[in-house]
């Protein structure tokens, strides 16, 4: 009970604190706190949401996962290579073409982690090069600029449905999917069981192979489906695609409240943390500030965020040793009466 509390604090502060950067940054430039600059903010932090969402659902199990960035890479180059050699081919068969090979890049992590029981950052910073260096294979180092790219290709993502762009839907969407798995199956609540305790999970029957196997498989496809939609989204495919933000994913998280130890975590966090982030990333160049300040003050957040973190944790320790000593003292007691 203690802890919702504590995590719907922690939400609430950052909401509170997103509401008033967004704010100041509109005292000294009018023009972010317009409908279209709103509007654009929210589209431009879909992807990240997206990807934070499914990075959660790793981290509540004490793992990680580097190679989403990688993922997205090497699944939105085939995507392009795929629509601009085949004009013609349905634009869904393509989605499900990077959709697939996401999955299945997600999937051997998870057999190499799970079954295998590698060391999961070990394991994805091997796969996040390999990944990496298959893009530059696939495409020989050229780009897919968007003249090479069928037109409806580039269209879907920003296409506007109820004055809202398809982006910003299919968040809306992914939310709704990581609440329920999260929170509301079986699923989910086994992958807290395995964050919280492991060798617990393990006595009680819960599968934990195939669970680790399957989460980094969702992961994988996540990742695969936002490769096809950044591509599409800026209209140009090449090797450094999303370079690096496999940690603006993860600093999403945690800023989100979502520990890094595992076993906690919730969607809402994981959407704000990365809220926070696409603010700092549009905001602080409409006020002219130089991007290593933006890096900085990432690095400062993400900081305080662990800090927190650790801190609720030892408290937490703290509060359990009391019971555990008072219980002995009662019994000691009781046995010398």
């Amino acid at each position: 009970m203690k802890n919702n509390l504590k995590n719907h604090t922690r939400e609430l502060l950052l909401a509170v604190s997103i509401v008033v950067l967004v704010l100041l940054v509109g005292m000294r430039a009018p023009v972010f706190i317009t409908g279209a600059s709103l509007g654009n903010l929210l589209t431009d932090s879909t992807l990240l949401i997206i990807l934070a969402l499914a990075q959660m659902l790793i981290i509540v199990t004490r793992g990680i996962d580097l190679s989403m960035a990688s993922n997205l890479a090497l699944s939105g180059m085939a995507a392009a290579l795929l629509a601009s050699k085949n004009p013609d081919l349905p634009l869904v068969v393509i989605m499900l073409a990077a959709a697939a090979i996401g999955l299945v890049l997600g999937l051997v992590n998870g057999y190499l982690i799970g079954y295998l029981e590698l060391p999961a950052i070990v394991v994805t910073l091997g796969t996040m090069s390999v990944y990496r260096g298959l893009v530059f294979v696939l495409s020989g180092g050229a780009w897919v600029s968007s003249h090479q790219m069928p037109e409806a290709f580039i269209a879907f993502p920003l296409t506007r449905l109820f004055g809202i762009t398809y982006l910003v839907w299919i968040a809306a969407a992914a939310i709704l999917v990581a609440w329920y798995v999260a929170f509301h199956s079986r699923f989910g609540r086994d992958l807290f069981a395995i964050g919280n305790a492991p060798s617990s999970a393990r006595y009680v029957g819960i599968p934990m192979a195939n669970r680790l196997f399957w989460t980094y498989g969702l992961a994988g496809l996540v990742s695969g489906i936002c490769g096809y939609l950044w591509v599409a989204r800026y209209a140009v495919a090449y090797t450094e695609i999303a370079y690096g933000f496999e940690f603006t994913v993860i600093a999403a998280c945690v800023i989100g409240g979502i520990s890094i130890a595992g076993g906690t975590g919730t969607v809402i966090g994981a959407v704000l943390g990365a809220l926070f982030l696409a603010v700092i990333g549009n905001a602080l160049p409409v006020v002219k500030v130089s991007p290593f300040w933006q890096s900085a003050l990432t690095g400062i957040v993400i900081l305080a965020a662990v800090l927190i973190n650790a801190r609720d944790r030892k408290n937490a320790g703290r509060q359990i040793l009391p019971l555990h000593l008072s219980s002995r003292t009662t019994g000691h007691a009781g046995g010398t009466a």
